[in-house]
């Protein structure tokens, strides 16, 4: 094992997948690269025809949006690398579809292995929605490590 891509987001329980995540890189004298998919940035804006007087948001205001997703991804990203004080960790931002997006770059990296987290989610909620590491765990052929987060 020789690339281990950890995958993060904005839960504060990232810090816990990217420090277990790290540690095993070590001890596999392995390369790490920490990703955090950026959700298609069109679900952050309003993108609805005029309706009652409102003409939600112009194509400005919407590609300003887009750039500010961006660069706040790119920094907590750079950050997040930073914090792992490790000269040597990367990162990449990739876009889209969090388990296609992960899987995608996942490959074209080379990675030996990806490490996410496993949030708790309602029995409810992993009914209809499924989660995101199940979604990788079925269309990946890249081993993966699972870090259990649980809800004090």
């Amino acid at each position: 094992m020789k690339k281990v891509l950890i995958a993060i987001d904005y839960n504060p329980v990232s810090e816990q997948v990217a420090k277990a995540g790290h540690d095993l890189a070590k001890q596999l004298n392995a390369e790490v690269c920490l990703i955090h998919v950026l959700t298609d940035v069109s679900y952050y804006g309003m993108q609805y025809p005029s309706f009652m007087g409102y003409n939600g948001y112009n194509i400005a205001t919407e590609m300003n949006l887009s750039n500010e997703m961006r660069n706040f991804a790119e920094e907590f990203l750079k950050t997040a690398t930073d914090h792992l004080q490790d000269p040597t960790a990367g990162y990449h931002l990739a876009e889209g579809e969090t388990d296609i997006a992960l899987l995608h770059y996942a490959q074209e990296w080379n990675a030996d292995l990806i490490v996410m987290g496993t949030h708790s989610h309602s029995t409810l909620e992993k009914l209809l929605v499924g989660t995101i590491a199940s979604r990788v765990l079925e269309k990946t052929a890249i081993p993966v490590y699972m870090v259990p987060i649980k809800k004090k």
